[in-house]
C-alpha cells in the first residue's frame, strides 16, 4: 500500500479542526480566537513532537509508521471506521477489530476525559490498561511503563508477586482465585489460539500457585464490592468500582469511587493534590 500524502493531510485538518480542547480533556484557555484544536495540542494528544505531526499536514517527512499512525487515531478520538481510514491513507493495513484491538473508542475516551478527579482506566478483557485519569496513575501506577505480557493485571499478579503490594493482603487469596477464575473464563470463549490461552500456558510454567489454582477448574467467581488499595502516602483507600463497557471492543472503564464523607474519600482529595496535573 502506497501512503496518499494529501488525503492524510486532509484528513488529519479536518478531524483536528472539527475537535474542541474541552471534547478531548484540554483546557480551551483565554486566548483562542479559532476554533478546533492546534497542531502542538494535537501533538501532546499523540504523545509526539509538534514538529513531526505538523510534516505529516504539511505533506511532508516519511511515512508515518504504524504505531504513529494508532497514535494519532487515539490522539484525534477518531471511531474504528475513521481510524480504519486513516491506515489506509497513511500506507498501511488497519489493524484487526474485537477483543485482541487495543483503540478505545471515542465514547469511553470522553467519558474518562471528565473524570479528572477521579481514579478511573480502560482496560482490555486481558487487564491491560489502555488509558488512566492522572488520580488513576497516582493510585495504580502509570500502566504505559509495562510491556508484553506484564501488561495484564493478572500475569503480573502471578508472575511478578510484588505487584500484589497495591492491594490490601488480606484480599491476596480471593483476588488469586478471582484471577485464575476468569482466564479459565475467557480462554473457554476465545479458544485454544487466543492470546487468553498463550498467557495460562505461560502461567502454568511460571507459578506454581497459578497451576493449582488453574487445575482446579473454578468459574464463576466475581470482584467483590469495595477493593481495597495501598498507596504509599496515603494508606488503605477503600472504593467501589462501576464499570462501563464497550462490547465492540470488549473494553470496559472502570472508575473507583469513595463513599462521600468516608476518610477513603479525604484520602482522594489528598491523592488529587499528590497526583501530577494532566496535560
Amino acid at each position: 500500500m502506497v501512503v496518499d500524502r494529501s488525503g492524510l493531510a486532509a484528513f488529519l485538518r479536518r478531524r483536528r479542526e472539527s475537535l474542541q480542547p474541552e471534547d478531548v480533556g484540554l483546557p480551551r484557555g483565554v486566548r483562542r480566537r479559532t476554533g478546533g484544536l492546534r497542531r502542538e495540542e494535537v501533538a501532546v494528544l499523540c504523545h509526539m513532537s509538534a514538529d513531526y505531526y505538523s510534516r505529516i499536514e504539511q505533506e511532508r517527512g516519511p511515512q508515518p509508521s504504524e504505531a504513529m499512525v494508532a497514535a494519532i487515531a487515539q490522539g484525534l478520538h477518531l471511531s474504528l471506521d475513521e481510524r480504519d481510514h486513516l491506515f489506509r491513507l497513511a500506507g498501511h493495513a488497519p489493524p484487526l477489530r474485537g477483543a485482541s484491538g487495543e483503540h478505545v473508542s471515542p465514547g469511553l475516551l470522553r467519558v474518562l476525559d471528565r473524570l479528572d478527579d477521579t481514579p478511573a482506566e480502560v482496560v482490555t478483557e486481558l487487564g491491560e490498561t489502555l488509558r488512566q485519569t492522572r488520580l488513576g496513575v497516582a493510585l495504580t501506577g502509570d500502566a504505559s511503563q509495562r510491556t508484553g505480557l506484564m501488561r495484564s493485571l493478572g500475569y503480573r499478579w502471578f508472575a511478578e508477586p510484588a505487584s500484589r503490594a497495591v492491594y490490601a493482603e488480606d484480599d491476596h487469596a480471593h483476588l488469586s482465585r478471582l484471577f485464575a477464575s476468569g482466564l479459565r473464563e475467557l480462554v473457554a470463549l476465545r479458544g485454544a489460539g487466543s492470546r487468553a490461552a498463550a498467557l495460562a500456558d505461560d502461567l502454568r510454567t511460571r507459578s506454581a500457585e497459578f497451576r493449582t489454582l488453574w487445575d482446579a477448574h473454578e468459574v464463576g467467581l466475581r470482584p467483590r464490592d469495595t477493593k481495597r488499595f495501598v498507596h504509599p502516602e496515603v494508606g488503605v483507600v477503600e472504593l467501589a468500582c462501576q464499570t462501563l463497557l464497550d462490547p465492540d471492543q470488549s473494553h470496559r472503564l472502570l472508575v473507583y469511587t469513595a463513599e462521600p464523607g468516608s476518610e477513603s474519600a479525604e484520602k482522594l482529595q489528598l491523592l488529587g493534590v499528590l497526583a501530577p496535573a494532566g496535560p
